[in-house]
């Protein structure tokens, strides 16, 4: 784990022991730090018995604290903690910003910190992935993968990768990433700030807490008027035709993300043939237009995380018709649904050469995609569909499974759902069986 004399022989309090709040006592205690840590689940509490003082902050004398650290997910705009530990002249913090009070003690090191309103799981990965089959001593954490305060220092010359929400921003105030990326920037988690402007403000803090020639990027999606960092440089268009070699970051979508990612890696002073082999064996993150494989010259593609339209849209658009003309995707659609209707999707029918509907929207979508595509098959369940998808895709298509559909009517979430579609695919020789006992729950 990540430990800091910094915080020896000081007091702090942790609330909420999940994930990060558990690394972060773990951390804390390590260093040498008085903690007193508190979740309202009596399970969470008791790895933590007898070695730190078990108290709710908000019933606690919080003079002499040096930190309140709450999760990201705790409502800074309702939650009563932070007014309450304002009045002891004590900061409300987040894990990161312990990781950033701790980097004087690690090894000589950078920082990468990718936020965003979309993509920033994606270019994280990226990166990380490139600097891994380059050979360089990386790690991600913050948004994605462990709690960063629980992972392995870096030996001298690591890279740490951070994904970095809003959230998180909000509970940091010394993170001087060596480079910043600001992926884009449109409405959302609008129940957590007064507006789009305040929301857009947040983000743009990871940018104004760097220092000297600290380098950072931004994409073109940003509110007017917003006030950048002088000097940020834009992040470049990338041509279409390279992403064709690129097979798990198609589209549009993917372009900027993957544009950023290759910026990133050109300051960090990795080759262009080794970023070029990062983009290439990059898989993408699970259920998140996932390559599983390439069989028989059919792509096959999991995104079982779209579970609305405006997810599956970017998914649909990523894979145009070939050169001839003929439309490829083999589309997977259905399940829960969200919502009535086709959203955005509208936008890529061109794309689509065949859809295959399951679950409960199954036959709305049917009603919605008839005479619309060239072929739809009622096929309900999700294994019936691969083994149609399977038996009609030719080489140079995509089998698509990207349901824009809840997935709580046949599946547990959405993973469960996308690992059973990985487990069909893994097996599609066998899918000449394909009765119905055979579907997971």
């Amino acid at each position: 784990m990540i430990t800091s004399p910094a915080f020896a022989g000081k007091r702090y309090a942790v609330l909420g022991l999940a994930r990060s709040g558990a690394a972060t006592v773990e951390a804390l205690l390590a260093s040498g730090a008085e903690v007193t840590a508190w979740d309202r689940q009596d399970v969470a509490r008791e790895p933590f018995a007898n070695r730190c003082t078990i108290a709710d902050p908000l019933d606690t004398d919080l003079r002499g604290f040096s930190g309140v650290i709450v999760s990201p997910g705790v409502p800074l705009n309702t939650h009563p903690i932070k007014p309450y530990a304002e009045k002891f002249g004590v900061p409300v913090i987040g894990d990161i910003e312990l990781f950033a009070q701790a980097r004087a003690d690690l090894p000589p090191h950078k920082v990468v910190g990718i936020t965003g309103t979309n993509g920033k799981s994606t270019t994280t990965a990226l990166v990380h992935h490139i600097l891994e089959e380059a050979g360089v001593p990386t790690t991600m954490g913050g948004n994605i993968g462990l709690p960063i305060l629980a992972q392995e220092p870096l030996p001298e010359g690591g890279i740490y990768v951070l994904e970095l929400s809003s959230y998180q921003i909000d509970l940091t105030f010394s993170l001087d990433c060596n480079i910043a990326v600001l992926l884009n920037i449109t409405p959302d988690h609008l129940d957590r700030y007064g507006s789009y402007g305040d929301y857009a403000a947040s983000k743009v803090r990871l940018l104004q807490m760097q220092t000297g020639q600290h380098l950072s990027f931004v994409g073109s999606i940003l509110p007017d008027g917003l006030e950048i960092k002088f000097g940020t440089n834009p992040i470049p268009t990338i041509e279409p035709a390279r992403q064709l070699h690129w097979p798990s970051l198609a589209g549009p979508h993917n372009a900027e993300n993957a544009s950023a990612a290759i910026q990133t890696c050109i300051e960090l002073d990795l080759a262009p043939d080794e970023i070029e082999q990062g983009l290439r064996s990059f898989k993408g993150l699970p259920h998140r237009t996932e390559l599983l494989t390439e069989r028989e010259g059919v792509l096959y593609i999991n995104d079982s995380k779209a579970t609305n339209p405006d997810s599956t849209a970017p998914a649909l658009a990523a894979y145009p018709p070939a050169a001839d003309g003929r439309p490829r995707i083999h589309w997977i659609v259905g399940g829960l649904p969200k919502e009535d209707g086709l959203g955005p999707c509208e936008q890529h029918l061109a794309n689509i050469a065949a859809a295959y509907t399951i679950g409960e929207a199954g036959p709305r979508f049917a009603e919605l995609l008839e005479g619309r595509v060239p072929n739809v098959e009622r096929a309900e369940m999700l294994n019936e569909a691969v083994r149609m998808a399977r038996d009609a895709a030719r080489p140079g298509d995509v089998v698509l499974f990207s349901p824009a559909c809840a997935s709580f009517d046949q599946f547990r979430d959405y993973e469960a759902r996308g690992e059973h579609f990985r487990k069909l695919v893994g097996v599609i020789d066998e899918l000449g069986d394909c009765s119905p006992s055979r579907e997971a729950s």
